[in-house]
């Protein structure tokens, strides 16, 4: 009788407790609701222990936990640092994570200037060993913050808040690809050239085993692929080639055939009647396409004239869309820059390639392409369902990470398919220039679902890549010219790799945790 009185006792008291503190919430990790704000609480944190409100299983490390214990030593900060930085990964406040960022940078400066810096190594020997990129979304490898490599430019303040958006710790891939360092002015380009080729000897030793591990190229890839070994990653990573070495050439001379098959059995019907309109939209849509000084080269025409109408006749489900078209070009640059020299790959003249070459060259693309569009289809298919979705999903995604912005279209009654149906229909291709979306793309496939699932977050990254000029229009004609035509055009792999790892961040806030994007 005790013992049931006592457990009624209790019950009574945790209601009572309930009741006093309102509806009870359960929480999810990646976020938490309502939004605590530590700079407001952190006293409150200090004066009182602890309590888990969860019993803690053994031999169980939460997926926060090891963020927290892979980034405290990155930033180098106090105590009261660490507690600011874990509670605003934790609730993605904005003003949190700009104050921290805030103090984080006036730490470094101050380090930079002190005499015993100045003694220290050359940067390049302060590096940490190269670490892998994440290859699933719970392998953290979190090691360093990308703020500091906003010191070292003299045309942003630490109040600037673009930088301060991207001061969250990055996978160290992405850290790599900027260069390494905190100040990546510093490295020289005999010293950028080295670490060049020592990226350039990993891929080419990985690539000559008789069976190339996949996951590995992956791991390797999401930081960028060294142009002489681009064509043969892509073709692994797309799983248009095998593993096995002894099998590729097979593979490619049967899968080239096949193609041919096709071009032979079909391309004749395109003046039929029930494929006129098909080719004809091809007809038109491709003198569109960018860059110019490629597409409305003869040779290139045709073989993407070719493409595209072998592939809606193929895929009668969704058939030929525009959209389609743009993405042909990645592929067909990146593996005819394997035969020829070009600096800029927007000026590529195939005039020089043989015919043989050109005719291999046509069948990788429309495999390697038809091999991607496979994990989209449904964006093409009638009424395309999966950009509706995908653009839904992306304006519940910023009303989550910058209620502001999104606050400020919906005020003036911008909408995000008016601007976004464009980034997923064509994956940022016209958005972004070419040289950045092929670097875009070495991420995009090393990516589980990259080309789909990531897509949303670098979307989602992109458009708070501009909130301030967004902040700033105040008309909805000028807002929305400014989101369909982004000053991207001297955008560098500097820039898209900043990208990357702001949407890495956001992935591995979110992308545990769905029921975030719901209201």
């Amino acid at each position: 009788m005790r013992r049931g009185h006592g457990q009624r006792r209790g019950q009574e008291a945790v209601l009572e407790a309930q009741q006093q503190q309102g509806p009870s919430i359960q929480h999810v990790y990646g976020a938490q609701h309502p939004p605590f704000d530590p700079l407001l609480h952190g006293a409150l944190l200090k004066a009182a222990p602890k309590v888990p409100t969860t019993p803690v299983r053994a031999k169980r490390v939460s997926t926060f936990q090891e963020f927290e214990s892979n980034t405290s030593d990155a930033w180098d900060a106090g105590e009261d640092d660490d507690e600011l930085l874990a509670m605003a990964a934790e609730s993605l406040n904005t003003e949190v994570v700009m104050e921290t960022a805030h103090r984080v940078l006036r730490d470094h400066s101050q380090r930079r200037g002190q005499p015993a810096l100045q003694e220290a190594p050359g940067p390049l020997q302060r590096l940490k060993p190269e670490a892998e990129p994440p290859s699933a979304p719970g392998d953290l490898r979190l090691v360093k913050s990308v703020s500091e490599s906003h010191t070292s430019r003299p045309a942003e303040s630490a109040g600037d808040a673009v930088p301060l958006q991207r001061s969250q710790s990055l996978p160290h891939s992405a850290t790599v690809a900027l260069g390494g360092t905190s100040d990546p002015s510093t490295l020289s380009s005999s010293a950028l050239s080295k670490r060049e080729a020592s990226r350039l000897d990993k891929f080419q030793q990985l690539l000559a085993g008789p069976n190339t591990d996949l996951e590995e190229l992956r791991k390797l890839s999401w930081s960028g692929i060294p142009k002489p070994v681009r064509p043969i990653t892509w073709k692994l990573l797309s799983g248009y080639l095998p593993a096995n070495v002894d099998r590729r050439p097979s593979t490619l001379q049967r899968k080239q055939k096949e193609y041919f098959a096709f071009i032979e059995h079909y391309y004749d019907s395109r003046n039929d009647e029930v494929h006129q309109d098909t080719y004809r939209q091809i007809h038109i849509d491709i003198p569109r396409m960018s860059p110019e000084a490629l597409i409305l080269q003869p040779k290139v025409m045709e073989i993407f004239e070719r493409i595209l109408f072998i592939w809606a006749i193929r895929h009668p489900a969704s058939g030929y869309v525009q959209g389609i078209n743009d993405l042909v070009t990645p592929f067909f640059v990146v593996f005819i820059c394997e035969h020829i020299e070009a600096e800029d790959v927007d000026a590529v003249d195939v005039s020089s390639v043989p015919e043989d070459v050109l005719r291999n060259i046509e069948a990788d693309t429309y495999w390697c392409m038809s091999k991607l569009l496979d994990g989209i289809q449904d964006n093409y298919t009638f009424a395309q369902p999966g950009i509706q979705m995908k653009v839904k999903m992306l304006e519940e995604l910023v009303s989550r990470i910058d209620e502001q912005v999104h606050r400020h279209l919906d005020q003036h009654e911008v909408r995000y398919l008016q601007f976004a149906f464009r980034w997923m229909n064509n994956l940022l291709m016209r958005e972004l220039p070419l040289r950045c979306t092929i670097r875009l793309w070495d991420t995009y496939q090393s990516e589980p679902e990259g080309f789909s699932h990531f897509h949303l977050y670098v979307c989602a990254a992109f458009l708070t890549r501009w909130r301030k000029e967004i902040l700033e229009e105040r008309d909805f004609q000028e807002l929305l010219l400014f989101l369909q035509n982004l000053p991207t055009a001297h955008w560098d792999d500097e820039d898209v790799s900043l990208l990357l790892a702001d949407a890495y961040r956001l992935k591995f806030a979110f992308a545990d945790a769905p029921n975030h994007y719901k209201k």
